[in-house]
């Protein structure tokens, strides 16, 4: 907000007194000694010539504190707890577009597969082992997008299908899986192959909610975005992966080829 005012060429005290405040006030939110309100925003930003920021910046306001959560702090009460907050989202969400360069997104992970990542975690950040606990969380979970009137997109990086994770049985298992839910109506599954041109670079795994929240997974700590014009560029983003995918015959060869590689 202070970059807005310094953009606009006002000092504090001018900016307060457009905006009818005390002449303190202005110092004060630019000091973080001050929450400001989301009326305070749009006035700051009224004053600044700037109320077409006004949205994003209300926005990061109000998600300030949860922006950036480290897992080792959501994995606190452990990784069922973890699975089962995620629940109320998941309710209220019609539309679901994941794209992901590394795992098979967690909609579509079997049981199997589910443990072994499960496994995998526990073991690196040394964390209580609850594995059997939380792949039944996540199971659970996931029963939720098979019911109502929801959609999946989502859209695979062609190495999701060859990182083993658990052993062949497992991956073959999993990838099996994908082939049976790619023909649901209201699911649809691309795989980018190795092959595609790459006019847009893979990115980190993300999912977006309807098209207001942006969750992104870091190696150290989940990213959340309400930001509208963050979350329009993610929309953006998705919106070319789909269109390099590879979809419904080519997408399900290149599915059966990596289950034939782990022969």
């Amino acid at each position: 907000m202070k970059e807005l005012r310094l953009d606009a060429g006002i000092t504090g005290v001018e900016l307060a007194s457009q905006c009818g405040w005390h002449k303190s006030k202005s110092s004060r939110i630019e000091n973080a000694r001050t929450p400001p309100s989301d009326a305070d925003i749009r006035a700051w930003c009224r004053a600044c010539n700037a109320s077409d920021q006004a949205d994003d910046l209300i926005a990061a306001s109000r998600s300030a504190e949860s922006l950036y959560v480290e897992w080792r702090r959501k994995q606190r009460a452990g990784l069922r707890h973890l699975q089962e907050s995620y629940i109320p989202l998941y309710e209220q969400t019609k539309v679901f577009r994941n794209y992901t360069p590394n795992l098979i997104p967690g909609f579509l992970q079997t049981p199997e597969y589910a443990a072994a990542l499960f496994r995998s975690i526990t073991e690196f950040d040394e964390i209580d082992d609850d594995v059997e606990e939380a792949t039944k969380a996540r199971i659970d979970r996931s029963r939720i997008l098979w019911r109502g009137n929801r959609r999946l997109a989502m859209v695979l990086e062609e190495s999701v299908l060859r990182h083993r994770i658990g052993d062949s049985e497992t991956m073959a298992g999993q990838l099996g899986h994908l082939l049976t839910v790619m023909p649901l109506p209201h699911v649809s599954i691309g795989i980018i192959p190795f092959t595609s041109p790459r006019p847009i670079w893979p990115m980190e795994a993300y999912v977006i909610f309807d098209d207001y929240l942006v969750q992104i997974e870091l190696a150290a700590a989940e990213l959340s975005i309400e930001a509208p014009t963050e979350v329009s560029t993610y929309l953006k983003t998705f919106d070319r992966f789909q269109k390099i995918a590879a979809y419904g015959t080519e997408a399900r060869a290149l599915i059966t080829s990596a289950i034939e590689a782990l022969e």
